[in-house]
C-alpha cells in the first residue's frame, strides 16, 4: 500500500517549538565541553535548575520538573557520578536525602544561564526587540494555560526560583 501524501503538511506549533528547544541542545554540550564540565548531557542539565534555589527531596524535584521519579532518579544518579550534585541528610526527616547542587552544579547553571542567553539575543536580532517580547509573552501565556499556573517565572526559572540562586 503506498502512503498517502499530503501536500499541505506542515509541523504543528508544538513539534516546532520542540525543534527549537532541541536545536540549542548541540551549543549546550559544546558549552559544556569549553568549561571542561564533562559527564552531563542538556537533559540531564535541566535537573539542575530547581535545584538553584535551594536543595530538594527527589519527589520534589520530579514534581517540578514533570518528569517521573524514575527519570529523576537515573539523572540524579548520572549527574551526582560527575559531581555536580550531591545527596545529603534531610534537615528534619533522617530517612529522606535532600539534592543539592555542588560548586560543579553551580558552574555548569552558569554556562547553561550564558549559552541561552546568546539564544535569546540570536532571536532578538532575528526577531526584533518588538516581536521578541511577543514571543516571550505568548510562550508563557501558553505555559500557564497549559499548567494552570500563572506565568510564575522569574527571570526564566520555573517556580519563581530566581537567578541570584544560580549566581552564588
Amino acid at each position: 500500500m503506498r502512503a498517502v501524501r499530503d501536500a499541505k503538511w506542515e509541523p504543528t506549533v508544538p513539534a516546532l517549538v520542540n525543534l527549537v528547544a532541541a536545536s540549542g541542545a548541540p551549543r549546550l554540550r559544546a558549552a559544556f565541553a569549553a568549561a571542561g564540565l564533562d559527564g552531563i548531557r542538556p537533559a540531564q542539565a535541566v535537573a539542575l535548575v530547581p535545584l538553584a534555589a535551594g536543595g530538594l527531596h527527589a519527589s520534589d524535584l520530579a514534581d517540578r520538573l514533570r518528569v517521573s521519579r524514575q527519570a529523576v532518579a537515573q539523572a540524579v544518579a548520572a549527574l551526582e557520578r560527575h559531581d555536580y550534585v550531591v545527596r545529603g541528610p534531610h534537615p528534619s526527616d533522617a530517612r529522606a536525602r535532600i539534592i543539592e547542587l555542588t560548586p560543579r552544579g553551580r558552574h555548569a547553571l552558569r554556562v547553561m544561564r550564558a549559552t541561552a542567553l546568546d539564544v535569546e539575543k540570536r532571536w532578538r536580532d532575528v526577531l526584533g526587540e518588538n516581536r521578541f517580547g511577543e514571543l516571550r509573552e505568548t510562550l508563557l501565556a501558553l505555559r500557564s494555560a497549559e499548567t494552570g499556573e500563572s506565568s510564575g517565572l522569574e527571570r526564566g526559572y520555573p517556580h519563581g526560583q530566581r537567578q541570584a540562586a544560580a549566581d552564588e
